[in-house]
């Protein structure tokens, strides 16, 4: 078994900006797994909310033993990205040597397209309305917020869109008494779901305060580890698979996570197609599907997803699975 990690940059169609800052490029990691022949290759990006660098996940991926399997790599990496991106890897690679996709080799029904959310950057509220009269066409749009003064930029996107679904992302701006004020507003203005409003480490604040909307646990909620610090915080928990450290712990979470009553939304960090791909077969019926980083950059991987009217679909073999 070879193991192999390259860096490959994506450049974004525009700046991207959340509450912790802008962006104008993905960078991500590609690792390739060859045995007897055949190679398989997942993706990841390292986050440095999480304490990833591009240089920590690789030295992580390159301290690996020579020889392991996707049982063993449990043992041998921690959630996170430098693990999501060897399992997925590691199912691609058994599903080309078997013949079959990923989907067959868990027993899942075959996989359809899901409407996904498209995430509008953080900006002024004259901007966001523009990117929002942009985009209004689309079903769902998801908006960056968590400042202070976010109720002008939620006004302003309503109005621009005014026949789309919105999701809220705060990414941990706001503080109990900002999210406590702005609450009522949601409402009114049709916002569906709110995510992450406060810091995961201040987020017991949440117990016993009203959530007229419900409200997504996001950097709260990693892996199956997490759900138990989530009771009377959240109704909704989003996988991603940069934080659950691949597909075989984010098809466990999301298993875990409906038997205990939340509702399960799929998302995803800033990467090409090949980091979607896997995603998609977790998305199947998710209450909100968030895998637009393909939309959100200028260049992408050969064999790239599908986007339409009908939403994401899942990955051709050629890209991946």
């Amino acid at each position: 078994m070879q193991v192999s990690v390259t860096r490959d940059v994506f450049k974004l169609a525009q700046v991207f900006t959340i509450s912790r800052g802008s962006r104008t490029e993905a960078k991500v990691l590609t690792v390739r797994i060859e045995e007897n022949g055949v190679t398989g290759w997942g993706e990841c990006v390292p986050y440095a909310r999480y304490d990833e660098t591009l240089e920590s996940v690789t030295a992580e991926i390159e301290g690996l033993p020579a020889t392991f399997d996707r049982a063993a790599l449990y043992d041998l990496l921690p959630a996170g990205a430098a693990r999501n991106a060897v399992d997925c890897a590691l199912w691609d690679l058994e599903a080309k040597r078997a013949g079959k996709r990923v989907w067959e080799l868990v027993g899942l029904p075959k996989p359809g397209p899901e409407i996904t959310a498209y995430t509008l950057s953080l900006d002024t509220p004259e901007k966001m309305r523009a990117q929002a009269a942009e985009n209004a066409f689309r079903p769902l749009l998801k908006i960056k917020l968590g400042t202070p003064d976010d109720m002008p930029r939620l006004e302003a996107v309503r109005a621009g869109a005014p026949n789309s679904t919105i999701i809220v992302d705060a990414n941990e701006g706001w503080s109990a008494e900002v999210y406590a004020d702005l609450a009522p507003h949601l409402v009114r203005l049709g916002v569906a779901l709110v995510e992450q409003p406060l810091p995961a480490g201040e987020d017991e604040a949440l117990i016993g305060m009203e959530r007229p909307v419900p409200v997504c646990a996001d950097e709260s909620c990693h892996d199956r580890g997490s759900l138990q610090g989530l009771k009377g915080k959240y109704d909704v928990v989003n996988i991603k698979l940069d934080k659950t450290g691949g597909l075989t712990e984010a098809l466990a979470l999301r298993e875990a996570a409906l038997a205990e009553g939340y509702q399960v939304m799929v998302g995803c960090m800033v990467g090409s197609s090949l980091a979607m791909a896997p995603a998609t077969l977790v998305a199947q019926g998710a209450m909100v599907t968030d895998l637009d980083g393909p939309l959100l950059l200028a260049e992408d991987r050969p064999q790239p997803l599908i986007f339409d009217e009908s939403g994401v679909h899942p990955p051709e073999a050629a890209l991946w699975g």
